[in-house]
């Protein structure tokens, strides 16, 4: 297995959290956000280091938690940008050139475990991309924005909800990055589709929850207890 460093991503303020405290550092039973994915990802036998991306905002409490809760394998803290894909691009140039596989992560999903992150790195392995997701249960419409009326209603059986962490080889994500990294994008597979890469799915978890409004603290202290 070649090297494989994972990027967290935690530069987000959360507003619409409406949260007076960033949102990497809001606490579920007790405990930061953050720490849950850091956890998981500290004790996977797979992963050799993790960068942290950070704002200036959260950066001195972050590493309070980091010392506190011995999260051993951050190597390195660097700054996020204006938007997520600048704080990845700032992820991926603090990366060991060693590093063959990069593991990116929305570190405010904290309800990944120790399968799922086995599964994407042992994909990303055989195939250089590979993404975690799950199939849609609801009905999806597609609409026209101006009039807020029905273009069509989706085939729900080729539909996927895609999640993190997302697995790359590393100079494929940073060739995407380089060529791609100005486009408007939700998330890094979509850079190496516009390669014409194959993006493989691995099974993710309909627990893997992103944390990013009220109600969804909620359900992350539903599915804790």
């Amino acid at each position: 297995m070649s090297r494989v460093t994972a990027i967290v991503l935690a530069a987000g303020e959360g507003r619409r959290l409406k949260s007076k405290v960033p949102k990497p550092l809001v606490k579920i039973n007790s405990r930061p956000v953050i720490i849950y994915a850091l956890s998981v990802l500290n004790s996977h036998p797979d992963i050799d280091d993790i960068i942290l991306v950070a704002n200036p905002k959260n950066l001195s409490i972050i590493k309070d938690k980091i010392r506190k809760y011995r999260i051993r394998k951050v190597r390195k803290i660097v700054l996020g940008g204006r938007r997520r894909q600048d704080s990845v691009k700032n992820g991926l140039k603090a990366t060991d050139p060693k590093t063959g596989l990069v593991l990116i992560h929305d570190g405010v999903r904290p309800f990944i475990n120790k399968q799922i992150i086995s599964c994407v790195i042992k994909e990303a392995a055989r195939s250089k991309a590979a993404i975690v997701g799950v199939p849609v249960k609801a009905t999806i419409k597609e609409v026209r924005k101006s009039q807020v009326v029905v273009e069509k209603t989706l085939d729900r059986d080729s539909l996927w909800e895609i999640q993190t962490p997302q697995v790359f080889d590393r100079e494929l994500i940073l060739k995407a990055y380089k060529k791609f990294g100005n486009k408007a994008v939700t998330d890094d597979a979509s850079l190496v589709e516009r390669l014409g890469v194959q993006v493989k799915i691995v099974m993710g978890s309909y627990k893997n929850i992103k944390i990013t409004t009220p109600e969804d603290l909620k359900i992350a202290e539903a599915i804790l207890k």
